[in-house]
């Protein structure tokens, strides 16, 4: 297996309903590590880290909506180089 690093960028009624909270727990949950944060575009970034099939598992959560209380329209991905995170968490 081999351990990836991925940027997502989630849009939607993702701020304020807590979106980062339920993203750090599934990320750990899954034993990834990185971060979820809010951008001041309304969005929020997500960098996660670990084996990619876990985090693939982690990206189609962000794609089917994420925690129930969140609503999104759509997530944009890319890789994410260099990154070397002791465990997930949130930034502010």
């Amino acid at each position: 297996m081999s351990k990836v690093c991925v940027a997502a960028y989630v849009y939607g009624a993702v701020q304020g309903v807590g979106f980062r909270y339920a993203t750090q727990q599934q990320a750990r949950q899954l034993g990834l590590t990185g971060y979820a944060r809010n951008q001041d575009d309304g969005g929020v970034e997500v960098v996660a880290c670990g084996e990619a099939d876990t985090v693939e598992r982690l990206l189609n959560w962000l794609k089917q909506g994420g925690p129930h209380s969140a609503r999104v329209d759509k997530v944009l991905t890319e890789p994410k180089g260099g990154a070397d995170y002791s465990e997930f968490k949130i930034r502010y």
